[in-house]
This record gives C-alpha cells, sequence and structure tokens, in this order.
C-alpha cells in the first residue's frame, strides 16, 4: 500500500516476473523474428493526477571500458498517456495509431530510437525499468534521449516512480 492507503504504482510485464530473467527473444541472443523485440509491459495504480508518463529502460551493471560502472540505456519512452495501460510486446519500432499515437520513442545508446537490447559479453546484467509518472505533457523537441528526460524535463514533475527488474 501507498503512504496515502491507496493501492501501489505497480510496473510488471506478463513475460518475466520482477528480478527474474530477460526471456532470449527481447535481447541479441533471441532467435530469427523473435529476436530483440520490446518486451510487453503494464502498470497499476497510476498516481492522482498523473497525465502523461516516462518510461526509461538501462543495465544498470553496465561496465564502462574506462573501469566504472555507466547505466547503458536500451529504451527511453515518453508521453505515454495516462489512459494506456500497457506496452504490448514489439511495440517498439512500430507505427500504431489511437491511444498510442502520442508516445514518442528516444535514442538509445546506440544512438537510435528504439528498443535495443545487445548481446552482452557476460550474463548477470540487471536490466532496470523505470516508469515515471508525471503531472504534465512533455515538450521534448525531435530528438529524445535518456539525459533530456531525466535532466531536464521530468523535473518538478514527477508523481510516482515504479521499478521492474530483469536478469540477463
Amino acid at each position: 500500500m501507498a503512504s496515502d492507503g491507496s493501492e501501489e504504482f505497480r510496473l510488471v510485464s506478463p513475460s518475466f516476473s520482477n528480478d527474474g530473467k530477460l526471456p532470449r527473444n527481447y535481447t541479441e541472443e533471441g532467435q530469427g523474428a523473435k529476436k530483440n523485440i520490446s518486451p510487453p509491459l503494464e502498470w497499476y495504480n497510476l498516481p492522482q493526477g498523473t497525465k502523461t508518463m516516462a518510461l526509461v529502460v538501462e543495465d544498470i551493471d553496465a561496465p564502462d571500458p574506462q573501469g566504472p560502472i555507466v547505466p547503458w540505456t536500451h529504451w527511453v519512452v515518453a508521453n505515454i498517456p495516462a489512459t494506456v495501460k500497457g506496452l504490448p510486446e514489439g511495440f517498439s519500432g512500430k507505427e500504431m495509431g489511437g491511444e498510442y499515437a502520442g508516445i514518442k520513442e528516444g535514442n538509445n545508446d546506440l544512438k537510435v530510437p528504439g528498443w535495443c537490447c545487445p548481446k552482452l559479453p557476460t550474463h548477470g546484467h540487471r536490466i532496470q525499468f523505470k516508469l515515471y509518472a508525471l503531472d504534465d505533457e512533455l515538450h521534448l523537441g525531435n530528438k529524445v534521449t535518456k539525459e533530456k528526460l531525466l535532466e531536464d524535463t521530468i523535473q518538478g514533475h514527477v508523481l510516482g516512480e515504479a521499478t521492474l527488474m530483469a536478469k540477463f
């Protein structure tokens, strides 16, 4: 329960449990058409006043060649309307109308928009899916990045955060 007595803001996937293994078809280790597709996500109990959401997915155990751990961005999604209850499997890179029409995918750390979960050199990495509930629509311009989203745009607009963790 949240501090106000309501149900907790939650992010889940029907394809893996929190702290569970990320299935191969969402990575470069998948087979054929079932390779490197974005996983399905669902969320529940948005904080009151939520107008849009933003999602950032990172490998929080990625090593930098220079030595330290530096999160590697797999996916950035912005302006998810509060009326949307989830993102379907394979959502990334598809033109979807209706309630999905205003959603904007940002650049991952390969500098291209959309989901990208590369083949990692070692297993045991944690992939963090973090969903931000926001009190306003974001005005991000043409190029959306994690830095632009987190450091500039959502400051002062976050109503809540929900996290889902997967292991690779």
